[in-house]
């Protein structure tokens, strides 16, 4: 019986340093992100993806995100503009996710000039250290410009962008729309009569 316990003993003191040393961690895959030409209002771009990383010893759920630096000098672009694929998801220590991105630039509210923003990855739960709870993220860097335009170009854009993004099929109901409008106009100024005689 006393051999049990002093074994019992010794396996809970070899496994609580290593319950004290499990982390939490996170990488991203990419650095910095950064649009050459300048955006158009109303346009939907496709950002490069994101690879997060599980760079800590144990399984977490993880999220991603926009952050801002708080000084910084650049406009700072609206979160509801950014889609991420998947948002939140679940990764093993050593396991990696790719996020595919999009930037959904209003027709207005998207001011003129240079934007900067963090897309970050992060675990849900936060690390402690010491009774202590830190937030643990990492992040890549994006930088694009707005370019300045108005309304009018910013539905044109719009309409385009959307053609693109459900093609074929925005081509077929585009096509039924014009075909429906062009037998109403026909409709009321050709006139159609078949008659029947009988001999």
């Amino acid at each position: 019986m006393k051999k049990i316990v002093v074994l019992f003993c010794g396996i809970i003191l070899l496994t609580i340093p290593m319950i004290a040393s499990a982390k939490i961690g996170v990488g991203v895959g990419t650095g910095k992100i950064q649009v050459d030409q300048p955006m158009k209002a109303g346009l939907i771009y496709t950002l490069p993806p994101l690879t997060i990383i599980n760079t800590g010893d144990e399984p977490s759920n993880y999220t991603v995100g926009l952050q801002y630096r708080e000084t910084q000098t650049e406009m700072k672009p609206d979160k509801s503009w950014f889609t991420f694929e998947p948002v939140n998801f679940y990764l093993e220590p050593g396991q990696t996710q790719i996020v595919q991105m999009k930037l959904n630039l209003p027709i207005m509210g998207a001011k003129p000039g240079d934007y900067f923003c963090f897309l970050q990855g992060a675990p849900v739960q936060t690390a402690n250290v010491q009774g202590t709870s830190i937030g643990v993220a990492a992040a890549a860097k994006l930088y694009f410009t707005v370019a300045p335009g108005n309304v009018f170009i910013g539905l044109y854009v719009r309409s385009i962008s959307l053609l693109k993004i459900y093609a074929p099929w925005s081509y077929v109901v585009v096509g039924v729309v014009l075909a429906a409008l062009l037998l109403i106009i026909l409709s009321r100024f050709v006139s159609f009569g078949i008659s029947l005689k009988k001999k």
